[in-house]
């Protein structure tokens, strides 16, 4: 895992963004699914994506790491342009990424040791250290004794979980997060939403998680995790993460980037009627 940082403290907010989109579009034999997108996620900082089915949130989470290329306008990734940049080079950026997919994507066949170390495996490094790094992923998403398992054997809500723990073998230097809630009870969504905040408070890593659930969006922004206790706690009365914002799409545009504040007092329609 990164080093943890002290709660609050950004030193790395001066820094030059971990991903920057400038004025991406891109269209599939129709209309524009994104038009003209312009934002970034600075180091340290969380960005949520929100918004109903259909407008085009994966579609963005997939060209962040080059999964799918714009039609026009550009995308940096630690610095780097990746827009047209050939796959053997994309490869090493990647790498450094860590992504949870919709409905976690575990192999079936394969154990959950196995799959969190999928990558690891394919580099041939020593089992020793392959176990090594499993059980302290596992460990962070407390689900140490999953080890041998396989996935068929779990719940959703425990497939969810180590499906971060695969995101996070590596120790990336971003996350992607696409609907990791989905399809979840809200019990079992709240104990997600811990562990996206409690990577976000304790190490720090940058994120950009894309959802339609609102209730997972606003508890991030307005709690916080205690190491102490080893579980979120409200913020008090009024205050948010600082380093916790907000995206919106509505037909490929991005039509909001800003504040929970700001968010929540929008005069947008569409903003409006999503938050109702």
């Amino acid at each position: 895992m990164n080093a943890p940082a002290t709660p609050g403290n950004n030193p790395a907010a001066d820094l030059p963004p971990v991903v920057a989109f400038r004025n991406v579009s891109i269209a599939f034999d129709g209309p524009p699914v994104l038009q003209d997108v312009s934002f970034s996620v600075a180091p340290g900082e969380t960005r949520i994506l929100l918004g109903p089915a259909g407008v085009g949130k994966s579609v963005l989470l997939k060209l962040t790491n080059g999964l799918l290329r714009p039609d026009q306008g550009s995308i940096l990734l630690f610095g780097e342009e990746i827009s047209h940049m050939p796959e053997e080079q994309l490869f090493p950026l990647r790498t450094r990424t860590g992504m949870v997919f919709q409905e976690g994507a575990l192999f079936d066949s394969l154990s959950v040791r196995d799959n969190v170390a999928f990558q690891l495996i394919s580099e041939r490094i020593p089992d020793d250290e392959i176990d090594t790094r499993v059980h302290e992923a596992l460990r962070f998403v407390q689900l140490e004794d999953t080890f041998a398992l396989y996935p068929s054997s779990l719940s959703g809500g425990m497939r969810r979980r180590v499906a971060i723990a695969r995101a996070l073998i590596r120790q990336p230097e971003l996350l992607l997060y696409d609907s990791p809630t989905g399809g979840l009870d809200p019990v079992t969504s709240a104990t997600i939403i811990e562990l996206v905040m409690k990577e976000r408070d304790v190490y720090r890593t940058p994120s950009l998680m894309v959802t339609h659930r609102l209730q997972d969006a606003f508890t991030l922004c307005t709690h916080r995790f205690d190491e102490e206790q080893n579980r979120m706690v409200p913020l008090p009365k009024g205050q948010t993460d600082p380093n916790t914002t907000f995206l919106m799409l509505e037909e490929g545009h991005l039509i909001f980037d800003g504040s929970l504040h700001d968010l929540i007092h929008s005069q947008n329609p569409f903003v409006r009627e999503f938050l109702q």
